[in-house]
């Protein structure tokens, strides 16, 4: 999100400069990573394997089991009915009394003020009651509770009267009780943790690849090696081929090094050698001036060479960001062709590389004083700050020339590109913007451009906050 902060500083919107989202905010984009999309796959999979395997035990297990149940309380109450009917009334008292004491049962006499709750909480309790009702009669009730007593209540007739035949309810639950809910809760907690593990087992190899992708992408190859004696066959081949090829790279970057510093070595000795010729031997000072341009730019363009060439690593130490600016600026002083104001908090340290962060600042300074000048009087209006922000420091080199179309500000930073007349009408390699993104990248930081809302060019950089020494 663009921050403003008035008169200093604007944030460009750039990824480079933005913090990892979140979680959640990326779960709820589908961003996830291959190990939260594997934990989820796996653990989907899981518990829609215990879901069918219940679904199953239902259809084959629950149903027929309380079908028998039903049949064996259908049996008890029958039983009982007909143990009281054949017995006297001393013989009856003393059934009743040994049947509640050793078995749990109780016959107890049905009032038509009776309050009850029926037993069909779920399928398996439907299923008790119906069966239940199929042997004892339809008008037998089957409850849970009857006047705020709970137990299972089953409605009969004897000699004509009503009564209910009660007992433990648990005694008769063909799912167990709570045992089956346990036994779901820690499945689904072991098949979570074991789709964590298998997704962790999956991602490691493929995080450590990642990883050293991520190395080799900043230039370190050297640190990028994977393990090539792992046991996953495809994996091992994997590691191989990335190692060979860091390898390559490696060995490609080094004689990239080398050929520049050759190049550099060859040319320079021949381009003073012209130069002084020409001082010697061209008598037209014009013509010698113009001469000593084009060598003096030559050489130029060679240090850009050099200095995009220049290895992917920096020794970063906390350095004065006042004083690099001000010994940037200082060679523009008695350029009559730009002006510059600095609005720079005080006291602001950086980890930087002095030398390098000092190229970056010049390099912006000279792109904004050859291609930011007024069409008024041909001066350039530069202007430079800096704030801290948490971590960070905050740095933006501001023009006021003609800018740049938006089609072409994300080609600024690539190599040997040019752009529209209005800002290449110096000579040049075309590597001042790219020279200075590769830098701050080596420096752990980031670069953007963008065309002011004021006009002209604005050129930010983002660097990690040193402590005040």
């Amino acid at each position: 999100m663009n921050q403003t902060l008035p008169g200093v500083f604007v944030e460009p919107q750039d990824a480079a400069l933005e913090d990892a989202a979140p979680l959640g905010r990326r779960f709820a984009r589908g961003e996830l990573s291959l190990f939260w999309r594997t934990f989820f796959l796996l653990a989907l999979l899981l518990l829609g394997s215990i879901l069918a395997w219940l679904q199953t035990l239902r259809a084959f297990e629950f149903e027929p089991r309380a079908v028998q149940t039903a049949r064996q309380i259908a049996s008890q109450v029958n039983l009982s009915r007909a143990a009281l009917i054949n017995a006297d009334a001393i013989a009856r008292l003393s059934l009743l009394k040994t049947m509640a004491q050793e078995e749990g049962l109780h016959i107890i006499p049905r009032e038509s003020a009776d309050r009850f709750s029926t037993l069909d909480d779920d399928g398996s309790a439907r299923d008790i009651g119906r069966e239940l009702r199929q042997r004892l009669g339809a008008d037998t009730v089957v409850a849970k509770q009857v006047n705020d007593v709970n137990g299972l209540w089953i409605s009969f007739e004897m000699d004509g009267d009503p009564y209910w035949f009660l007992t433990d309810l648990e005694r008769f639950n063909p799912a167990g009780g709570k045992t089956w809910v346990i036994w779901l809760m820690v499945a689904a907690g072991l098949s979570l943790m074991g789709a964590a593990l298998i997704a962790r087992l999956i991602n490691r190899p493929l995080k450590a690849l990642s990883s050293a992708a991520s190395r080799v992408r900043e230039g370190d190859f050297n640190a990028s090696r994977l393990d090539e004696s792992v046991h996953t066959s495809e994996i091992r081949e994997v590691n191989i081929g990335f190692n060979r090829m860091a390898q390559r790279l490696a060995k490609l970057d080094q004689d990239r090094a080398l050929m520049l510093a050759g190049i550099s070595h060859d040319l320079r000795t021949p381009l003073a050698r012209l130069r002084l010729e020409a001082e010697l031997s061209v008598a037209d000072l014009d013509a010698r001036a113009h001469m000593a341009a084009d060598i003096a730019q030559l050489d130029a363009i060679i240090d850009k060479f050099l200095d995009y060439a220049r290895p992917d690593r920096a020794q970063l130490v906390p350095v004065s960001l006042q004083d690099i600016v001000e010994s940037c600026t200082y060679p523009f002083q008695d350029q009559a062709d730009a002006r510059i104001a600095l609005q720079i908090e005080p006291d602001l340290w950086v980890l930087a590389d002095d030398v390098e962060l000092g190229r970056v600042i010049s390099n912006l300074l000279e792109n904004a004083r050859k291609y930011g000048k007024s069409a008024n009087d041909g001066i350039a209006m530069i202007e430079v700050s800096a704030v801290a922000r948490d971590k960070w420091v905050y740095i933006k080199v501001r023009d006021h020339g003609p800018g740049v179309p938006p089609d072409q500000i994300a080609n600024l930073t690539k190599p040997f590109y040019r752009g529209e007349a209005a800002r290449t009408e110096a000579k040049g390699a075309g590597l001042g913007l790219a020279i200075v993104e590769k830098t701050m990248r080596r420096m752990g930081g980031a670069f953007a451009v963008h065309n002011s809302n004021m006009g002209g060019l604005s050129a930010h950089i983002k660097l990690k906050r040193a402590p005040q020494l």
